[in-house]
């Protein structure tokens, strides 16, 4: 009686700890930038820890304007693929003007 009694409560446990849903590694919020004159684009909910190349950014024409409303810290990078020595820290909750021009971003 005592062994099935551990098992049940053992399986019960596991099937607890299974239907805990994990934390989504997400940056909850949005992050808003533009790639033109009057044309807004953005990343609803970005993952964290991940470099994301901005949509409608071009080697030509970088995106600009960035506001992160998002719950994680953003660094903004000129360069695709984060990379290169040109980039910005935004705090959460951070709007930077049009002479910021950006290309990818990663959340922490």
């Amino acid at each position: 009686m005592r062994l099935r009694n551990a098992t049940i409560a053992a399986a019960s446990a596991v099937a607890l700890v299974l239907a805990v849903p994990t934390s989504a590694n997400a940056a909850t919020g949005d992050f808003l930038y533009k790639v033109g004159p009057g044309i807004p684009a953005g990343l609803a909910d970005p993952a964290s820890g991940e470099c994301i190349n901005l949509f409608g950014a071009t080697e030509a024409n970088p995106a600009f304007a960035p506001e992160n409303f998002t719950s994680s810290t953003a660094t903004v990078f000129l360069d695709f693929d984060c990379d290169g020595d040109v980039f910005y820290v935004m705090n959460p909750g951070k709007r930077l003007g049009d002479r910021l021009k950006l290309r990818s971003v990663v959340f922490s």
